[in-house]
């Protein structure tokens, strides 16, 4: 679908507005909504904080108080409405009762209570609808609301100050300062758009810090989270001050717990099979509790750990033009590689100037060739046609309402099949996060092929089944050719 010079200026505009509520809204995500009549913006609104109206309603409220109406108008919003009755009543309902005649959307929601079910109720009450426009923008405004839920856990942003040679502290542990006050300013806003700050008992014995946001203006705090295996956290910690805190341990210690929940500390014990915190564990756990984003500030013991179990989704590094030594601290404490074929590799995605120090913003790439065989991408690239073939076949066969969709359907899954097989054979962790809800999804779908053919599914609904299955298809299957 094409968009409009107009459209993405004033889809630009709904997202100028919804990072106002960059560190306030969590756990809910952050939205911003623009009307327009006859190319005129009539009302602006934006979501503040849990609780209170949504951005939708907001810019309706805005309209009504200029002595304005809604009918016939075009509605930007940043996230797709919603269709629910959660705190506040569907804002799908007020935008059809306000009359609107278009919508545009950045991103569908991923919340599995909304999933489409906005969009679709719009698009039944006759109000055109259109989405994607600016999407990657939303989809990073609101990346760790999509990753809660998506993943079920928060996304993780491990922050690091080093200098030039990759050091993060002294040999003896001192670290402050190591960046100028230009960075330091930019990480407290890091900061103040977390949920929560995550650490370890390393740093909070080597830095006894507070881990509040200080230098930004914020309505919250963020909920500080400390890695203590075994409860050392002394109970006239910093840390322990303004704010609340939450302590993963995983051993039991009677009076070191009742010392630190004296001081108002919360204790959950995780432990993994070597008695120590499990990590992947504490994100879920983190994301039950709606935390959407998480930046961790620790040392280099903590960060190789969160690398190596697999908790980090970015990278947040200052790095100072300074040099310390090889004696000094590094950044992740990880294990000597022997080639290197095992390395972490990154994609960078930010890199600016900030004061005299530089911010480098950075993913970890995922790597599907962890394994290979000669000629394996030439057997995928032709099981994908056959996958392509599949699909055109279904398409054809129901526009002629022929026979024969089943056969197409079969060809269909079992490519589809064979590249999840390939692809989890190269790379276990994709098999992982892809393989179940991939395969439902279609055996589904053939599922729907034999029931219209076998005359159980009349031709309306079989259409419309197929497109909302193919709808729903999870994006990163989409995007290795799958759908």
């Amino acid at each position: 679908m094409s968009f409009s010079a107009a459209d993405h200026a004033f889809m630009a505009r709904a997202l100028q507005l919804a990072r106002r509520g960059l560190y306030s809204t969590s756990p809910n995500p952050r939205v911003g909504c623009v009307i327009v009549r006859d190319g005129r913006v009539i009302g602006e609104g934006w979501h503040e904080r849990a609780g209170l109206p949504h951005a939708e309603v907001e810019a309706l409220n805005a309209i009504v108080g200029a002595g304005e109406a809604a009918k016939g108008a075009t509605v930007y919003v940043t996230l797709e409405p919603c269709s629910h009755f959660g705190r506040t009543p569907p804002c799908a309902d007020a935008l059809i009762a306000a009359g609107i005649a278009r919508l545009v959307v950045a991103m569908q929601d991923p919340n599995p209570l909304v999933a489409g079910q906005g969009l679709a109720r719009l698009a039944a009450a006759g109000i055109e609808v259109a989405s994607g426009l600016l999407g990657a923008d939303a989809t990073e405004l609101n990346i760790g609301f999509v990753s809660r839920m998506t993943r079920g856990r928060p996304w993780l942003r491990l922050k690091v100050a080093a200098s030039l040679d990759g050091k993060t502290a002294l040999n003896n542990g001192v670290s402050q300062w190591i960046t100028g006050p230009e960075a330091r300013l930019d990480a407290h806003a890091w900061r103040a758009r977390s949920c929560a700050v995550l650490t370890g008992i390393g740093t909070v014995r080597d830095d006894n810090p507070r881990l509040t946001v200080r230098e930004v203006q914020t309505t919250r705090q963020p909920l500080k989270v400390v890695i203590d295996s075994r409860l050392e956290t002394p109970p006239d910690a910093a840390v322990l001050e303004g704010g609340k805190v939450l302590i993963a341990a995983a051993q039991d210690h009677g009076a070191r717990a009742a010392a630190l929940q004296g001081r108002g500390a919360e204790i959950a014990l995780l432990p993994n099979a070597q008695g120590k915190v499990a990590l992947d564990d504490l994100l879920r756990e983190l994301g039950r509790r709606g935390i959407n984003e998480v930046l961790a500030e620790a040392g280099t013991r903590l960060n190789g750990s969160l690398l190596r179990e697999g908790c980090v989704d970015e990278l947040l590094i200052y790095q100072a033009p300074m040099l310390i030594g090889d004696a000094a601290r590094g950044m992740f404490g990880l294990a000597e590689l022997a080639e290197l074929s095992g390395v972490t590799r990154l994609d960078i995605i930010e890199r600016r100037a900030v004061g005299a120090d530089f911010r480098i913003r950075a993913v970890l790439r995922e790597a599907d060739d962890h394994r290979d065989f000669p000629g394996r991408g030439l057997l995928i690239n032709l099981l994908r046609i056959a996958h392509i073939a599949g699909l055109a076949g279904i398409s054809a066969v129901v526009l002629a309402g022929a026979g024969g969709a089943r056969n197409w359907g079969a060809v269909m899954l079992i490519s589809g099949l064979g590249i999840v097989a390939l692809d989890a054979w190269a790379n276990p962790f994709y098999f992982r996060q892809a393989k179940g809800i991939g395969t439902l999804l279609k055996v589904a779908l053939v599922l729907l092929l034999v029931a219209w053919e076998a005359g159980r599914l009349p031709l309306f609904w079989f259409v419309l089944a197929f497109s909302v299955a193919l709808s729903h298809a999870p994006g990163r299957l989409r995007h290795r050719g799958l759908f």
